[in-house]
């Protein structure tokens, strides 16, 4: 299936990258916050964070970087950076927001990644795994910075939702349903279930050695 890129379509990816941009810069702040760096520093991994799994995406489908093609969302990276900076000197902020802003993070630029991969005539599976990237890699990115095992080889159900939401978003506009609604569903779905796998240690089989 291929998405016309009509102005509702246009409208509701940018908003949905604009949120998933400040979210995901929000939680590289936040882990880089854990090693204690400084502001420059901190601008990097968000900046990595926010922008790095879009930017590997469209490399992958031969369009335009979309932050260089629009500064504002280089801007909000940025802006979202200065902010958790500031705000983390003037409150206490619990390691937990880290897992919740990483969490929308998630859920916003899978469904983000998925809808630019349809609308580039991207199969439905590729589609899918291309919204999986584009949650994740931004992750990794931060991560490998900070010196850490990324979240994603290790996490409880991490990347399995992001398919997963990846997935039904598909599916709900296979059959119909306003796709601002099912982009709605899907993200709070990965949202959602993401956080529950958390708080429930849901994780798939490890690899391990018979010995």
């Amino acid at each position: 299936m291929t998405l016309e890129p009509t102005p509702l379509l246009l409208g509701n990816l940018y908003w949905i990258t604009l949120l998933a941009v400040i979210v995901s810069s929000a939680s590289g702040v936040l882990k880089a916050g854990f090693k204690q760096f400084d502001l420059f520093g901190v601008i990097i991994i968000a900046i990595a964070t926010g922008l790095g799994g879009g930017s590997m995406r469209d490399m992958l489908l031969d369009r335009d970087v979309f932050w260089i093609n629009d500064q504002m969302f280089f801007i909000a990276s940025i802006a979202s950076a200065v902010f958790v900076f500031i705000a983390a000197r003037l409150t206490v902020m619990s390691p937990r927001y880290f897992l919740v802003a990483d969490a929308a993070g998630l859920a916003t630029f899978g469904i983000a990644g998925t809808l630019v991969s349809l609308m580039v005539g991207a199969p439905p599976l590729i589609a899918s795994f291309m919204g999986v990237m584009t949650g994740t890699m931004g992750g990794i990115f931060r991560d490998v910075l900070c010196g850490e095992t990324p979240v994603v080889f290790s996490s409880p159900l991490y990347a399995t939702v992001s398919w997963l939401g990846s997935l039904l978003f598909i599916l709900l506009l296979n059959f119909d349903v306003e796709i601002t609604l099912a982009a709605v569903v899907s993200g709070l779905s990965i949202f959602i279930f993401r956080l529950l796998a958390l708080y429930f240690d849901l994780s798939l089989p490890r690899f391990r050695f018979k010995s």
